[in-house]
């Protein structure tokens, strides 16, 4: 049966959000470490290290270049979980070179639209890494399709500490990038790393927003605490069942009545355009009870003391515009800007070359990667 336009939009929202991971632990008190995880003992410490099955064929969903060389790493993030990146590097590279970051969008892989971009700059010129968040993808971390608006920010400066450890790249010259969801966990990385020089942002969602307050602020108290009851009422059965239970992917069929950006979303996540058997909006979707988290805890709260440099670019047409605006509105610095791409709509920005404006997005960290 077709679901509803308005139930489509309450799964979505369900759909796009995350919650965090927790570690059992031994009736001593020590954690316990997973089959799949490798422990090395030194003097001051315990690092675990998890085993990951990467991947060595291209399967992304982009035509391979070859004007880069490719390969796999891997690194982990502050709570111990493994991430899976796809580096790119411009053939014939020499010396130190500004590195970038690449992430999102949100339920996405690495090779999805994050890896379109990634290899794109690293043709222009940068040494780039797309990498797939905790719980995703390639990348570790149990129970998966969960996010949190903490890890994932904490992913952005994973990234960064991996590529300050690497000889070819300039550690002054490190950039991020974020697309949908993940564009909003880079601002939010770039409030708190001062490491990051430069960060843009592509159609961003700010996913703790959409999740409180539903979109286009459409919710209030009472259909907050109403959500609340109802991912509680999830919770309780998942402790009960021992699983959890998923939201869904992209809808698919679409109900008859979809709104033009899920009709946008189900072109990209559910055609040969953008499908990938890893991607969590092509498949089961996001587990039910992700937004608990990003309800609880605003993103955000401190992008007015961003003093690095932020480009904020999104579509004209884009349903999710009012996320870029509203958070220009707090950016502070005349090294901040918003590009609003005419005609443009939100999946747009995923990976259609004739419209992201990569020649921009080249000269900003150009000018502040330098």
């Amino acid at each position: 049966m077709k679901r509803s336009s308005s139930k489509l939009c309450a799964a979505l929202i369900a759909c796009f959000c995350a919650a965090a991971n927790l570690y059992a632990a031994h009736p001593g008190g020590s954690a316990a470490a997973p089959a799949d995880m490798e422990v090395t003992e030194n003097e001051n410490s315990i690092i675990m290290k998890e085993n990951l099955d990467l991947t060595q064929q291209w399967d992304k969903v982009f035509p391979k270049s070859d004007k880069v060389d490719h390969s796999k790493v891997t690194f982990r993030n502050r709570y111990g979980i493994t991430l899976a990146a796809d580096m790119y590097v411009p053939k014939n590279a020499r010396g130190k070179l500004a590195a970038i970051a690449v992430s999102g969008p949100f339920g996405a892989v690495k090779e999805q639209s994050s890896g379109l971009y990634a290899q794109t700059l690293a043709q222009r010129g940068f040494l780039t890494i797309a990498f797939d968040p905790s719980y995703t993808g390639e990348s570790g971390g149990e129970p998966r399709s969960v996010a949190s608006p903490d890890i994932n920010t904490e992913d952005f400066s994973a990234a960064v500490d991996y590529l300050l450890t690497r000889e070819d790249v300039d550690p002054g010259r490190i950039g991020i990038l974020g697309i949908c969801g993940w564009g909003g966990m880079a601002i939010n990385a770039a409030a708190i790393d001062t490491r990051i020089k430069a960060t843009v942002t592509s159609t961003m969602y700010d996913m703790s927003r959409v999740n409180a307050n539903g979109y286009f602020d459409a919710l209030d108290a009472d259909g907050r605490y109403a959500l609340r009851e109802r991912l509680n009422a999830q919770r309780t059965a998942d402790a009960k069942s021992g699983t959890y239970a998923a939201a869904g992917g992209v809808a698919d069929p679409l109900p008859d009545d979809a709104p033009q950006f899920v009709k946008d979303y189900h072109n990209y996540y559910k055609t040969g355009r953008g499908y990938h058997k890893r991607s969590v909006n092509s498949n089961a979707g996001w587990n039910v009870t992700s937004a608990l988290s990003f309800i609880n805890m605003p993103l955000q709260s401190y992008s007015g003391e961003i003093r690095s440099a932020v480009l904020l670019v999104h579509g004209e047409k884009a349903h999710s515009r009012y996320f870029s605006e509203d958070s220009f509105k707090k950016l502070i610095g005349g090294n901040k800007d918003l590009m609003i791409i005419p005609g443009a709509n939100h999946v747009d920005l995923y990976d259609r070359p004739d419209i992201i404006p990569f020649h921009r997005i080249e000269a900003f960290y150009r000018e502040h990667l330098k």
